[in-house]
């Protein structure tokens, strides 16, 4: 573990894991989620936090993809896309927080959905690199909006 990390090549790490996340849960219609993929990402103990309503839904890697693999399989969830819209990044040392505003899509049912919302990721420096230890999230609904400064808009000079 490095005492002074560069703290772009940390960011572009980070940008790593959470667009790897976001791959591995999209998918189009007629292809398979890359699930499997997300094991890599996250401490062996990491915990996935679906909080959208009075009580959080609290996984490990296994449990949160279990139900959606399911539902692929049965042919209920036909289509799904996730993307981060815009974050924050703090760095202390070994451990990382990232504020994520976020925009998903997908086909339940038959029934197409949206949703936007905002995800905390705690990172955690290991032997093998930076990884996840733990995704809370929670979607937009009747007032409750994503805060202006994490809607997506031009990029800032110095911004891809």
């Amino acid at each position: 573990m490095a005492n002074h990390p560069d703290p772009a090549a940390v960011n572009a790490e980070f940008d790593r894991l959470t667009e790897g996340f976001f791959r591995a849960v999209s998918f189009e219609e007629g292809t398979t989620p890359l699930y499997e993929s997300i094991y890599e990402l996250f401490i062996e103990a990491g915990l996935l936090i679906k909080n959208t309503s009075s009580t959080p839904e609290i996984s490990t890697v296994s449990k949160f993809i279990e139900p959606r693999l399911a539902a692929v399989r049965s042919g209920d969830l036909t289509r799904f896309n996730e993307v981060e819209l815009c974050e924050t990044t703090e760095i202390f040392g070994n451990v990382a927080h990232r504020f994520s505003s976020y925009a998903k899509s997908g086909t339940m049912k038959g029934i197409p959905f949206t949703a936007r919302g905002m995800v905390s990721t705690q990172f955690v420096q290991t032997p093998g690199g930076w990884k996840i230890s733990a995704m809370a999230w929670d979607d937009e609904r009747p007032g409750l909006s994503i805060p202006e400064h994490y809607q997506p808009g031009p990029p800032r000079p110095g911004e891809r």
